[in-house]
């Protein structure tokens, strides 16, 4: 069930109706089968691997609180680790590395062949799996109890706001949470809807009519070049960010309706002056996620310096193998391994070069150029992640640097000269709220304390959203992760 279709429509208002006139007691009963109900209108077999995952997970957190000593507790966190990342792998990952196995056998002329299984890949795997895994691996290092309530437990892994594309949320945060009681608030009610609104509008509005433009140019790179492929790779950057963003927005605020308060995802991440900055504002719950659970667990920063180049590298091309069964997506995760890799590197020739030159004189100019050559680094390493393969990554960025003047003149995309007009416009618009909240402090205007504001955007975004979204149901980016 997708958040942008009329599915949802009528079942959010019912299950927040039931969830409000239900007993207190009985609430997680509800919210659970609703959830299960969510999940199974993708494909209702599937829904067997979650309550595998939570019977495994739940048996074997209980027998790790149950031993006092770390090293008895090791065989249940080992059983979690293979039951989670075994399922995992058999249906995302089993045919990406026989086919990779299969071009080697061919490269070196042998025969043996890997079969493929062409195994479905279920919707949001990737985001419960790592939701029960930081609960095993906290009750293992004696960070939280495991939970005895098996009900509880099961909504905490299968709770349908961010099931499927996060926030990927954590066991002492969430957990506590499922277990009090929220009466109705009036403007707690109001608020969750209006993160909905404004969730639904970067959605449809933005990213769904980038869909056009992005798709016609990466669909078939070998039509495009130069300066079409540079916008393209530019919508591309602001749908994704709308749609994820949008997809988290809604999770966040349709749990915030009824009383749950689930972790910020997104915080302005193009207005990044750094990588490292970039990875604190984006994906934020899978950023931590790595952070706490790979990363440091390496050794973090308190390595030697090859060894610390060696944990961020690591950390970086897991997250991008995360993303996808694809070479590309680890190359994505490489490229941003290496941006940072190569920031600790030049740190001290940059502030020499600071000492000397004193950019701090230039304050507002080095942040604007700092933010500047972030998103072209971002941009970059967008190419691969979009591409459909490695080779027609590089070949879209070897043809940004060679732009013919006559690709200035004209429509740049006449067939879809119309959804070009909308993603400028508004995403035009988007970045000026941004930069008003960035930069002043203003608060995004759906929320301003002012009642003639307020009403005001929720009209103006309405009639936007009607005569611009685009109402095709389409899937969320992250779905496929």
């Amino acid at each position: 069930m997708l958040f942008n279709s009329l599915a949802f429509c009528l079942f959010f208002p019912i299950v927040i109706l039931c969830y409000f006139l239900c007993p207190p007691k009985y609430r997680w009963v509800l919210l659970l089968a609703a959830s299960y109900y969510f999940y199974m209108c993708w494909k209702a077999e599937y829904a067997l691997l979650i309550l595998l995952s939570t019977v495994v997970d739940y048996f074997a957190a209980r027998q790790m609180s149950a031993l006092s000593e770390k090293k008895p507790r090791r065989k249940w966190l080992y059983l979690s680790l293979l039951v989670n990342l075994g399922l995992l792998f058999t249906f995302k990952y089993l045919d990406f590395f026989g086919g990779s196995l299969n071009a080697i056998f061919q490269t070196f002329n042998l025969l043996t062949e890997v079969p493929a299984f062409n195994l479905l890949l279920p919707v949001g795997i990737s985001f419960y799996t790592f939701q029960t895994l930081s609960y095993s691996i906290d009750v293992y290092q004696g960070k939280i109890k495991a939970e005895q309530h098996f009900g509880i437990f099961a909504l905490y892994v299968s709770f349908f706001p961010q099931l499927v594309a996060g926030p990927i949320e954590r066991p002492d945060r969430l957990l506590p949470q499922l277990k009090q009681t929220f009466s109705f608030e009036y403007q707690r009610v109001v608020d969750g809807l209006k993160m909905m609104f404004w969730g639904f509008f970067l959605k449809l509005v933005i990213a769904d009519n980038a869909v056009a433009i992005v798709d016609a140019v990466y669909g078939a790179p070998q039509k495009y070049e130069g300066l079409t492929v540079i916008v393209a790779t530019i919508f591309f950057a602001f749908q994704i960010f709308c749609d994820f963003a949008g997809y988290s927005i809604i999770a966040i605020g349709a749990a915030k309706v009824m009383g749950y308060e689930l972790m910020q995802n997104f915080n302005r991440p193009y207005y990044a002056r750094s990588i490292r900055e970039f990875w604190q504002r984006w994906h934020i719950s899978l950023s931590t996620w790595f952070r706490d659970y790979c990363y440091i667990p390496l050794g973090g920063n308190r390595v030697v310096k090859w060894r610390w180049y060696y944990n961020l590298m690591v950390t970086f091309v897991v997250s991008g193998l995360w993303h996808g069964a694809n070479w590309t997506f680890v190359v994505w995760g490489f490229l941003h391994g290496a941006y940072l890799v190569l920031a600790i590197i030049t740190q001290p020739f940059f502030d020499n070069l600071n000492a000397k030159i004193g950019f701090n004189s230039f304050k507002r100019l080095h942040h604007f150029l700092q933010v500047i050559s972030t998103f072209f680094l971002v941009c970059i390493s967008w190419v691969f992640f979009r591409a459909q393969s490695i080779g027609d990554a590089f070949s879209m960025i070897k043809s940004m640097f060679f732009i013919e003047a006559r690709q200035f003149t004209g429509q740049l995309f006449p067939q879809h000269h119309d959804h070009f007009v909308i993603v400028l416009v508004f995403g035009g618009l988007l970045l000026l709220i941004h930069f008003c909240e960035e930069v002043f402090g203003w608060k995004n205007p759906l929320f301003s304390q002012y009642t003639a504001v307020r009403w005001s955007t929720y009209v103006i975004l309405g009639l936007i959203t009607i005569s611009f979204g685009a109402f095709t149901s389409s899937q969320f980016i992250y779905f496929q992760f």
